[in-house]
């Protein structure tokens, strides 16, 4: 038997004893195991890991469904992603209620079989869970030098997510709590930074005295598919907006560290959310545009409105379409705006950043063709991961006219390097206590703060008016009026030319 394979040792009614030879190996407990998160997204980015990874580790699946470990198993073979027999013999289960405290000495019987002694819990269940799991784990002593992943949302406004991070606190200490956003995990995101703090010839200009703007935009070509019993109670502020959006702010807005250590990258991060300006009331309705999908054509198909979804409350006002502008309250950042938006039912699915940088003091040559007035530096992040920095060049001829010319790279060009997804990439950061890429329990709390006034605002009596918007369009046509100085959105398909990272309408 080779090191670290799983066998059967003691036959006992109900279930069966596991141990690893001569290992000692992580156990990965997932609350909300036959749920959809687990199925999705959990197991595909588990097999990766156990595929291109050195990360030993077994699964054990909790959940409510009546599966045993060879139904279980023969539940995720159905779905024809894991040609792999090697890594579903190291996945298991248990059927338990985790919303009932007594179901727990279940879970700890059965942990008992397993001779790991590093557990990482992960809760891919409901918010309305995260406040209870941890309390049954502490409870019945499973919490006590092990770790435990969170899903977002983190709260649903600045005191629920304050109580959230008390009782994880409560349960568990803050080094061993995780709480992921799988943005976090993806190769261009992390490429931000290096990107940044690697060459001279970009931090240097990274400031207020040579950048004008800054575009983030995360927009989806799909509706709320069969999550709108979750999504009606959330919308897109709170779905993307105060976690996704502003931690790709983050990254772009933060100071150097000194080292890239877990402590001293957080403590970056966190700064640029203290830093945020905070908004009035009176500001409110000229700085944030919310609409929600209605009928429209896409390539030639008619979509529905989001109002007809299912499970969506046929007079909904959740929105699925905001755009925000936020300013930045410190030296480096103070007078240049930054431009969030997300979206579902846009054109394209693709998340990028757009830099500006400002013009030239005096512009001496002419556009003989189309030619903005800024160079632009385009990091996009999904799909086809790449950058590309635009410039001004002659063109060839007598007269000295100038058009726009990309400069592109795109990671599909270095090779196949194996690299894995987001979740894979975190859940192995996890498994290997580094914290460095999981939110901080006060950067939660400073992120919350600043956006709850613009959710209590939004619910207000007076309230943000909701715009209608065709599915398949680029969203409500006020979110042009946030723009300054009669600047537009730079709508992705069409500002990057390589056919490698260029979006397909």
């Amino acid at each position: 038997m080779s090191t670290g394979q799983v066998r059967e040792v003691i036959p006992v009614p109900g279930f069966t004893m596991f141990k690893v030879a001569n290992m000692k190996e992580n156990l990965i407990i997932i609350f909300g195991g036959s749920g959809d998160l687990t199925s999705r997204k959990l197991m595909p980015a588990l097999y990766s890991l156990h595929e291109k990874s050195s990360s030993k580790f077994m699964v054990l699946a909790v959940g409510r469904t009546g599966f045993d470990n060879k139904t279980f198993r023969e539940h995720l073979l159905s779905s024809g992603e894991y040609p792999s027999g090697g890594f579903l013999e190291r996945v298991f289960y248990l059927q338990m209620d985790p919303s009932n405290g007594p179901d727990y000495h279940k879970l700890k019987e059965r942990l008992e079989q397993f001779q790991q002694k590093e557990y990482l819990f992960y809760l891919a269940t409901p918010p309305s869970l995260y406040e209870k799991i941890p309390l049954f784990l502490k409870e019945h002593k499973l919490n006590e030098g092990h770790k435990i992943i969170v899903e977002k949302p983190f709260g649903y406004d600045f005191e629920s997510g304050r109580n959230m991070n008390l009782v994880l606190k409560e349960s568990f200490k803050e080094r061993q709590i995780y709480r992921i956003d799988h943005y976090l995990g993806k190769e261009t995101v992390q490429n931000i930074l290096a990107l940044r703090f690697a060459n001279t010839i970009f931090e240097p200009i990274w400031n207020r005295n040579y950048i004008d703007r800054v575009e983030i935009t995360a927009v989806e070509n799909m509706g709320i598919g069969s999550r709108g019993g979750f999504y009606d109670g959330v919308g897109a502020l709170r779905d993307m907006v105060q976690n996704h959006l502003i931690q790709l702010l983050a990254l772009v807005a933060m100071e150097p560290p000194v080292v890239f250590g877990e402590r001293e990258f957080r403590d970056e991060v966190v700064k640029v959310y203290n830093s945020l300006k905070p908004l009035q009331k009176e500001e409110i309705p000229s700085r944030v545009v919310r609409g929600q999908y209605i009928e429209g054509e896409k390539k030639g198909v008619m979509a529905g409105a989001y109002r007809k979804e299912k499970g969506v409350d046929p007079e909904s006002y959740t929105e699925t379409f905001l755009a925000m502008k936020v300013n930045i309250a410190n030296w480096r950042w103070e007078g240049v705006p930054f431009y969030i938006r997300t979206g579902k039912q846009m054109p394209t699915k693709v998340t990028e950043i757009v830099i500006h940088f400002r013009q030239t003091p005096h512009r001496l040559f002419s556009c003989r063709e189309e030619c903005p007035e800024q160079n632009q530096l385009i990091i996009r992040i999904q799909p086809n991961e790449g950058m590309v920095l635009k410039f001004d060049m002659k063109i060839p001829g007598s007269q000295f006219n100038v058009t726009q010319v990309p400069m592109e790279f795109t990671y599909d060009k270095l090779g196949d390097l194996g690299n894995l997804d987001g979740y894979s990439r975190l859940l192995e950061e996890a498994l290997k206590g580094d914290n460095t890429l999981f939110t901080r329990s006060d950067a939660v709390e400073a992120s919350w703060r600043y956006f709850t006034p613009v959710l209590e605002y939004m619910d207000s009596q007076t309230g943000l008016p909701l715009h209608g918007y065709p599915a398949g369009s680029w969203g409500p046509l006020e979110s042009e009026a946030i723009i300054d100085n009669g600047h537009k959105w730079t709508n992705p398909c069409k500002n990057l030319t390589n056919t490698n990272i260029y979006c397909e309408l």
